[in-house]
C-alpha cells in the first residue's frame, strides 16, 4: 500500500504540516466534552481525504473539495484552526480543472466560505484566514500545476522531435549507402568479371583492372564512413569520373555536357547523388549501348539531364528514385521520369543567383 502515486514527489507530505495547526488548537484549547476526541477524529478524516485526492484524477477531485468544505464547515464553530481544511480544499482545485475554469471554481468556493461565515456567525479569525489563505494557495496551485503540464507538453513535443529526426537520420542513411553501394559494387562487380574474361587473354590488364577494384573498394569504404557522419558529397567532378568508369567497365558509350553551374553544398550533393543513382540504373537495369548526360544553367536555376536507349518501362520508383525525388522534392526543386522511349530523367533544381526570366 502506497499513501501517494509514484509520479507525485515528497513534496506532498510537508504540506501535511499545515495540520498542525487545527490539531494543537483542537487539543490544547477544546471547545465541548469531546472537544479532542472531534479534533482526533478530524484531523484522520482530513489525512484520509487528502492522499485520497492524490489518487483521484480529474473532476473526481471535487469529491475531494467537497469533503474539505464539509469538514470545515462542521469544525468551524469548535475549532478556529479548521479554517486549514478549506485551503486544503483549495489546493485541489487546481489539480481537478484547467484555467480560467479553475479560476470560477475558485471564486465559488470562496463564496461558499463567506456565505458560511454569514450564516453561521463564524469567527473573523476563522473566515479571514480561510478566505486570505484560500485564494492564496489555490491560485498558487493552479499556476503550479499549468506550468507542469506545459512542461510536460514541450517534453512530449521534444521526445517527438527528437524521434522523427532520429528516424530522419535513419532514412538519409539509407538512401545514401542505398546510392553509394549500388553504384560502387555495380562497378566492382563489372570490373571482378572483366578481369576474369581477362586474366588468360591480358593478364596485365586484369591485374590493371583488379588494382581498380581494389581502389573503389577503398572508396567506397570512405565514403560509407562519411555517409555515416552525414557528409557524403564526393563532388560532381569526382562523380562524373565515377560514372565514365562504371559506363566504361559496362561497355556503354557516354555523352556528357556539363555547364559550369553556382550550387550550394546540400544542392550539390544532391546533384552527385542523383546522378550516381542515374548512372547505377543504366548499369545495372537499362541494357542500354549508350547514355548522355547534361547539367545546364537555366532561368530557374539548372537542370540535369540524364538518358539512355534502354528498355525503358513505366516502373513505380524504386528505393533509389524514391529517395532521389524525396532529396530533390526537399530542396525545391522536382524530377521528371520519362520510360517511353529508353529512360530519361529530368532533374531541376532552384540555384543561388537564378534571374527568374526565360532564356
Amino acid at each position: 500500500m502506497r499513501p501517494l502515486p509514484k509520479d507525485q514527489d515528497w513534496t506532498a507530505y510537508v504540506y501535511l504540516f499545515y495540520l498542525v495547526y487545527y490539531l494543537v488548537v483542537g487539543l490544547v484549547f477544546p471547545i465541548g466534552p469531546w472537544g479532542r476526541e472531534a479534533t482526533v477524529a478530524a484531523t484522520v478524516a482530513a489525512v484520509g481525504l487528502y492522499f485520497w485526492g492524490y489518487w483521484l484524477r480529474g473532476l473526481r477531485r471535487f469529491w475531494v473539495v467537497g469533503g474539505f468544505l464539509v469538514l470545515g464547515t462542521l469544525c468551524a464553530n469548535s475549532n478556529p484552526g479548521s479554517s486549514v481544511f478549506f485551503v486544503y480544499g483549495a489546493s485541489f482545485i487546481g489539480k481537478a480543472i484547467d484555467p480560467p475554469r479553475a479560476y470560477w471554481a475558485l471564486g465559488g468556493l470562496l463564496a461558499i466560505i463567506g456565505l458560511e461565515a454569514w450564516l453561521l456567525h463564524l469567527s473573523p479569525w476563522l473566515w479571514t484566514a480561510a478566505l486570505g489563505f484560500s485564494v492564496l494557495v489555490g491560485m498558487l496551485v493552479i499556476h503550479e500545476v499549468q506550468r507542469r503540464r506545459l512542461n510536460n507538453s514541450l517534453l512530449r513535443a521534444q521526445e517527438e522531435v527528437e524521434r522523427l529526426a532520429a528516424t530522419a537520420e535513419r532514412e538519409r542513411i539509407g538512401r545514401d549507402l542505398h546510392d553509394l553501394l549500388g553504384h560502387t559494387l555495380s562497378l566492382i562487380v563489372l570490373k571482378s568479371e572483366l578481369a576474369s574474361r581477362l586474366a588468360e587473354k591480358d593478364p596485365a590488364r586484369a591485374a590493371c583492372e583488379i588494382r581498380d577494384v581494389e581502389r573503389i573498394s577503398r572508396e567506397a569504404l570512405s565514403q560509407v564512413r562519411a555517409a555515416v557522419r552525414g557528409y557524403h558529397s564526393v563532388g560532381l567532378e569526382a562523380e562524373l569520373t565515377h560514372a565514365r568508369e562504371a559506363l566504361a567497365a559496362a561497355g556503354i558509350t557516354f555523352d556528357s555536357k556539363v555547364e559550369p553551374v553556382t550550387v550550394s553544398a546540400s544542392q550539390e550533393s544532391v546533384l552527385t547523388l542523383a546522378i550516381r543513382e542515374g548512372i547505377t540504373n543504366v548499369v545495372r537495369h537499362a541494357g542500354a549501348k549508350t547514355c548522355q548526360l547534361a547539367l545546364r544553367c537555366r532561368y530557374f536555376g539548372c537542370e540535369l539531364e540524364i538518358a539512355d536507349d534502354g528498355r525503358g518501362g513505366s516502373a513505380p520508383d524504386g528505393f533509389g528514385l524514391g529517395g532521389m525525388r524525396e532529396r530533390v522534392e526537399a530542396l525545391g526543386g522536382t524530377l521528371e521520369r520519362d520510360g517511353s522511349n529508353g529512360m530519361r530523367l529530368i532533374l531541376r533544381l532552384p540555384t543561388p543567383g537564378a534571374s527568374g526570366v526565360t532564356e
